[in-house]
């Protein structure tokens, strides 16, 4: 996908078809769709699903949206499953029993919730191992299925039910967990971290590059939520472009070991750019709070200046 041809890939014909009951303004589902347009034509794929909003809202037995094969797995075994299927596949070809010429994809979708916690302990086997499989978390930052309980994916400060702002608490009080740095220690072939993005030309590169490249690989795309992340469905794009600009959420892979950065603002936004657009940070524009927007503010600085160096030792 070196010369993308926008219009030629969003008019492939849908691998998620529509009709599901995900929320409007869901950043799953944009996605998810995003990364099946990667697909070669003539390719097949296995989807595996952690339980979670994707799963119970694309697949109400007998009824589902997924167009390719699919596989509902509980929130902790998602690597695990498609791990297997994807063995028994080269153990069926190597036997004869599946044609040379047929291709299967094996790709895995995971919330956070199924991904950096429950599920972590099949998805950090699956990469080990190699398995020639992509996992994709879609990141939203919480158990929104559930009741938008806190994750480990969660951002400090955020209001969830499990971390409710009021007079003895300013919301979760940890870090985020750096899933995509943890994937990328395991020496797997290829990781990158992405979101929606105004042209989807980061996303659809790195999900053909994940799909197309041999062995195990991870993609981490920031997925906003409008019920958790409170705000209006149509500001979706916006939240994506000001995580990117903020350097919240930076657009960067890692391939083969070498880490790279794939965008940097010409003018990097305070933070209080990506905060301010999202109900659940409210409570930090309250006098009084300012000492957390610069604890804020700090922690997206020393995640970048470290991206920055890791990106810089490999030139």
């Amino acid at each position: 996908m070196n010369n993308l041809n926008l219009k030629e890939i969003m008019n492939k014909p849908e691998r998620l078809a529509p009709g599901h009951r995900m929320c409007a303004g869901c950043g799953a589902t944009i996605g998810v769709r995003a990364v099946l347009r990667a697909l070669h034509e003539g390719d097949y794929a296995v989807i595996g699903n952690a339980t979670g909003c994707l799963e119970v809202s694309t697949y109400m037995y007998p009824y589902t949206a997924w167009e390719d094969s699919y596989i509902h797995n509980a929130f902790e075994n998602a690597g695990a499953t498609l791990s297997g299927v994807e063995t028994a596949y080269k153990a069926l070809k190597k036997k004869g029993k599946i044609p040379e010429d047929v291709n299967y994809k094996f790709i895995t979708f995971g919330g956070d919730g199924g991904t950096y916690d429950i599920g972590f302990q099949s998805l950090s086997g699956a990469m080990e191992r190699n398995h020639d499989m992509v996992y994709v978390c879609y990141d939203n930052g919480a158990y929104m299925n559930t009741g938008i309980q806190r994750s480990s994916a969660t951002p400090m400060y955020a209001d969830t039910t499990t971390t409710p702002v009021g007079s003895q608490s300013n919301g979760k009080m940890q870090n985020r967990k750096d899933l995509a740095a943890i994937i990328a220690e395991h020496d797997v072939p290829y990781v990158a971290q992405t979101t929606l993005t105004t042209d989807f030309k980061d996303l659809h590169r790195k999900s053909e590059k994940a799909i197309y490249t041999e062995g195990a690989c991870f993609l981490n795309m920031m997925a906003p939520c409008p019920r958790g992340w409170q705000y209006d469905t149509s500001e979706i794009m916006k939240i994506c472009k000001l995580a990117v600009d903020t350097c919240y959420w930076p657009l960067f892979e890692v391939d083969h070991g070498k880490w790279i950065l794939n965008y940097e603002p010409k003018k990097k936004l305070p933070i209080e750019d990506f905060l301010r657009e999202q109900g659940r940070f409210k409570h930090l524009f309250k006098k009084g709070n300012e000492d957390l927007l610069v604890q804020f503010q700090q922690e997206v600085d020393r995640r970048w200046e470290n991206l920055l160096y890791r990106c810089a030792r490999e030139d």
